[in-house]
């Protein structure tokens, strides 16, 4: 067992065909390699059975919590998780496992034994794979990086992926700091670029901060709308920019 507590929170909306999957998957890993850990799933107000499902599979209340969230999106979701967990270090995933749980465990090893604040996964470091990518869905990513590069944060090659590993204190400090998604509900699913803003302030506060490479496997959806979504995705950058020339993000 690893001698280390951990919480992982999964946002998640209109899952219902694979969240009792993801729970079991990551349960099951974490009954098998941590004795002290929480997981938090936060339905993001699905509009499908989502919400019945991930309640009927959470048979051990005390290590498995459920929260309803109207829905707000992605952003508010995760927050909302991150600011309930409680064990010393907080894992976020996508409910789909695009980044398999595994590899918290290698991603445990950065924060414990190099003393790194915040360990995110990179699709576009050294050693990295991209399985089934659209070359839409690439090029948007790589359109992004630039304009965040040039914008708001240089120096990371891959502020979207979803599996993000925080020391406790270091994740509630800069939740509790973050402006673009606070609870406003919204009418459909879009891509926001919230990690943006978490990863900016985490540099603003100088924590330490490791991209470790991870093997991602692409997952269809159609919650992506290239257009629509790049365009949200730019202004949140321009937003996160701005709130930081207005003094927002002070200490």
């Amino acid at each position: 067992m690893i001698d280390h507590s951990v919480s992982v929170v999964i946002p998640a909306y209109n899952e219902e065909k694979r969240i009792r999957k993801t729970l079991s998957e990551v349960t099951t890993f974490l009954d098998e390699n941590f004795s002290d850990y929480e997981l938090i799933l936060v339905d993001d107000g699905s509009t499908d059975s989502t919400l019945e499902v991930a309640k009927e599979f959470a048979t051990t209340p005390n290590k498995i919590k459920i929260i309803s969230n109207p829905h707000s999106g992605k952003g508010y979701t995760v927050k909302t998780g991150i600011l309930k967990a409680n064990k010393d270090y907080i894992l976020f995933s996508d409910a789909d496992l695009a980044t398999p749980i595994v590899d918290l465990k290698r991603f445990l090893v950065w924060i414990t034994e190099y003393d790194y604040d915040i360990v995110i996964g990179s699709r576009a470091t050294e050693g990295a794979t991209r399985e089934g990518e659209p070359f839409i869905r690439h090029l948007m990513g790589l359109v992004f990086n630039l304009v965040i590069q040039v914008i708001a944060l240089r120096g990371i090659k891959d502020t979207q992926c979803g599996f993000k590993l925080f020391k406790k204190d270091v994740a509630h400090k800069i939740f509790n700091m973050t402006l673009l998604y606070s609870g406003t509900e919204i009418k459909e699913a879009k891509v926001t670029a919230f990690d943006v803003e978490v990863l900016f302030i985490a540099n603003k506060l100088g924590y330490k901060i490791k991209e470790v490479p991870v093997a991602w496997d692409y997952v269809d959806t159609n919650r992506v709308s290239p257009v629509r979504d790049s365009i949200v995705n730019f202004l949140d950058v321009i937003k996160v920019r701005l709130n930081d020339i207005k003094g927002r993000y002070s200490k």
